[in-house]
């Protein structure tokens, strides 16, 4: 996939560069689709701001996406590439032989008309977009779409261009290399599909003005440093300054290397590497 310019008919077009390349130009499939989603803004139960610069933005219709791929054993064809406004990755319209349509996200290389299929025993040949348990897939293949745990649907390896590297499968524990470094155990019963995500570019984009960025409900930042004492801990100085210290939230919390992470968290149990490198102490 490659980033696209436009001819700079306006302005803005200038310096917009999207990827919308084999992407359907139509309407989603009505019946994997859902209107009426109401934006919280930011603001969770309590009407309270827990995620900040959020609001506004275009109506968007919720697309159902399989993460649990359980239709076993029937093929399926890809119809459409379509555009998904909820997530940074394209997602493809799966048409089943028995007359189902399902949305899956669309991997790496998948083109309309290939063949699809979730299966439980080992296959001829490992197509792109097969879903199968760990302990089936070859040690060379990108995965994506990792379950964390039998039967709960997809949870790792879902933005745009991601994969996982299957390291070894021994007995009933996966051991699997995440993006970040990371290198956890998962069961082994758990299902992946084959190949990386597509729309390896979506980082590349450039939205060309700030008018798109409110169309997809993103406000605006403003920087701590160019705030007053009073707003911000980094704010005030004499003439431009970068805070001199540390950068910290506003509310005091540290911003950079600041372990987040609670200790007591069940997950801790699976992890053998973290992302920063460092070797998980066991007992």
């Amino acid at each position: 996939m490659t980033i696209i310019r436009s001819r700079p008919l306006t302005p803005s077009q200038r310096y917009t560069a999207l990827n919308r390349q084999n992407v359907a130009k139509k309407r989603p499939e009505r019946s994997l689709t859902r209107g009426g989603m109401t934006k919280s803004a930011g603001r969770n139960c309590y009407g309270r701001i827990t995620s900040r610069r959020r609001g506004g933005g275009h109506k968007q219709l919720l697309r159902f996406v399989d993460f649990k791929r359980d239709k076993f054993d029937i093929p399926a064809k890809v119809q459409h590439i379509e555009y998904d406004p909820n997530r940074s990755a394209q997602i493809a319209l799966l048409a089943y032989a028995d007359g189902e349509k399902r949305y899956i996200i669309a991997p790496d290389g998948l083109k309309v008309g290939d063949s699809v299929q979730s299966l439980n025993a080992s296959p001829r040949d490992f197509a792109t977009g097969m879903s199968l348990p760990l302990s089936l897939v070859p040690l060379s293949i990108p995965i994506h779409c990792v379950e964390l745990l039998p039967g709960r649907g997809a949870q790792l390896a879902r933005t745009a261009g991601s994969s996982v590297q299957l390291l070894a499968v021994e007995g009933n524990k996966a051991t699997l290399r995440l993006m970040s470094g990371e290198v956890r155990y998962v069961d082994a019963r758990c299902r992946a599909t084959l190949g990386s995500v597509g729309n390896a570019v979506h980082n590349q984009q450039s939205l060309g003005k700030a008018g798109r960025r409110r169309w997809m409900g993103r406000r605006p930042r403003v920087r701590g440093v160019a705030m007053n004492p009073v707003d911000h801990p980094m704010g005030g100085g004499e003439g431009r300054t970068s805070g001199g210290g540390h950068p910290v939230s506003p509310w005091g919390q540290l911003a950079k290397g600041f372990i987040t992470r609670k200790r007591s968290k069940p997950s801790n149990s699976s992890i053998l590497i973290r992302r920063n490198g460092r070797k998980v102490k066991k007992g």
